[in-house]
């Protein structure tokens, strides 16, 4: 299709930046702090720093000049090294997700980075342009995505924004964030306590630089000492965190929109950086819901894509495969069957037997024993009692009784025609579901205990990177026969190429 090229030129500056930014805390110390100083340390220190730099940018310069990429008809080609140089061939086959993602660098110069991801590892993972325009990057996705449905041809500018035009005609958009949802996630996601490390590390640097503490120190004792200060400052300072938080937030999950079209589920979020990901519907693996306490009580949950693709974008690891992360529950529900119309969702599971609970609460506690034998051997005084490391450790094992107790109620599992489903936990519930033909293998194990009590743990594996372990634990053994008996089905839905 093309000959080698070399990648976009504004890739220099991007990794100038980037190394400055790593390197802020060095510059700021050398340059800052200590600008005055005739420490010789600092002097060769700011040196040391400078030759480094310039090292860098002069290698930046030479490595784009000895990266290359082309595109032939079934295949990348990415040339690039300085001292060592490698050769990495990619075929478009292999790719499954296509994400985006735009910094406020990006947006200035009105371009994006993009990245092909695949089900491979190690160095030939993906396919990654960290700067390139805009139109460029749409000739790219175009092209992947007219190969992959046997169209060998680039297709023409004039024939890429007809097709753009269906495909947002096509696509159904299944989720944006009102005002009221912003305000939920605030306080779900904690995040109005972002502003206490953030003060003190300002208030650190600042009493670094002005001796703030040894100043103040006679007016700091007269500010706590009235009752009436300290509540108007603990207000105004809760009433400021709230609203950090809330406009924090907003920046991160306001501009959200989850869409999809037949092929593809679409997510893009962002306001300063923005983040545009799609995933295949046929490389989902499984779905899981997730709820923390606080989710529970706000009826939120979090819906997450096990997929079969490489679902990381740089510093978004753990969310780009996220539907959202506060979505109401019965929402939640509604728009994994609106997304994934295969997938179906049961609201009613079978409970664990009582001879669970039992197995459960009279299994030995590693923490607890580990703790007491430490509070036995340390026997600490708490408010001047000298059995206090008793009470501490009974207080522990009721603790531990409790959860296991809750994480038990909490616990759920089903068998539905060809899907799995189960629920686990209790301070974060994990809901887990599967279609059998997405199932690569599945384990029925037991332990003596549970032999002598008729149960046993099922266990299945999923494609994904890493691959996606799940299990439930003590469920009677006839189950966990049939749920074996149900995986061998499997082999009448898949087919081996």
């Amino acid at each position: 299709m093309t000959d080698h090229k070399h990648y976009h030129p504004l890739i220099i500056l991007f990794e100038i930046v980037s190394m400055i930014k790593g390197s802020i805390i060095f510059i700021i110390y050398l340059f800052v702090i200590n600008f005055n100083s005739d420490s010789t340390f600092i002097k060769y220190g700011k040196w040391a720093l400078i030759v480094s730099l310039l090292i860098s940018v002069f290698y930046y310069i030479v490595f784009w000049f000895s990266s290359t990429y082309k595109l032939d008809e079934t295949s990348f080609h990415i040339h690039k090294g300085v001292f060592t140089k490698s050769k990495q061939t990619i075929p478009y086959t292999k790719v499954q997700n296509v994400n985006r993602h735009r910094t406020i660098l990006h947006k200035i110069f009105k371009v994006t980075s993009l990245k092909f991801e695949t089900a491979m590892s190690g160095s030939e993972s993906a396919v990654e342009f960290k700067v390139i325009s805009l139109a460029e990057a749409e000739k790219l996705e175009q092209f992947i995505k007219s190969f992959k449905e046997n169209k060998n041809d680039l297709v023409t500018n004039e024939e890429t924004v007809v097709e753009n035009e269906q495909i947002i005609n096509r696509k159904t958009i299944h989720f944006t964030p009102t005002k009221k949802d912003i305000v939920k996630a605030s306080f779900t996601s904690l995040s109005f306590l972002v502003l206490i490390p953030v003060l003190g590390t300002i208030y650190n640097y600042a009493n670094d630089i002005f001796n703030i503490e040894d100043d103040a120190k006679g007016l700091f004792l007269q500010f706590i000492t009235s009752v009436w200060v300290i509540a108007i400052v603990g207000t105004i300072f809760i009433i400021i965190a709230v609203v950090v938080g809330m406009i924090y937030t907003f920046i991160k999950y306001g501009k959200y929109e989850i869409s999809s079209d037949d092929e593809r589920i679409y997510i893009t979020k962002g306001y300063i950086e923005e983040t545009a990901f799609a995933i295949s519907k046929p490389k989902v693996q499984a779905i899981e819901v997730k709820q923390t306490i606080m989710k529970r009580l706000l009826g939120l949950a979090e819906v997450k894509l096990i997929s079969a693709g490489n679902a990381t974008l740089d510093s978004e690891n753990l969310q780009v495969n996220t539907l959202y992360p506060f979505l109401p529950v019965k929402r939640a529900y509604e728009m994994v069957s609106e997304i994934l119309p295969s997938y179906e969702v049961t609201e009613t599971m079978n409970l664990l037997p009582k001879k669970a609970l039992w197995l459960r609460i009279l299994a030995p506690s590693w923490i607890w024993i580990i703790v007491t034998g430490l509070l036995a051997y340390f026997q600490p005084e708490v408010f001047h009692i000298e059995t206090a490391w008793i009470i501490l450790s009974v207080l522990l094992l009721i603790f531990v009784t409790i959860y296991r107790y809750l994480e038990y109620k909490h616990t759920r599992y089903v068998l539905n025609g060809q899907f799995i489903q189960f629920k686990s936990g209790y301070f974060t519930t994990t809901l887990f579901l599967s279609k059998r033909e997405k199932i690569i293998e599945a384990a029925v194990v037991r332990n003596v205990l549970q032999k002598k009590l008729g149960l046993s743990s099922i266990q299945t594996v999923n494609r994904g990177k890493p691959v996606h372990h799940a299990q439930i634990k003590d469920i009677p053994f006839d189950e966990a026969v049939s749920f074996y008996r149900w995986y061998l089905e499997r082999g009448k839905e898949v087919e081996i190429k």
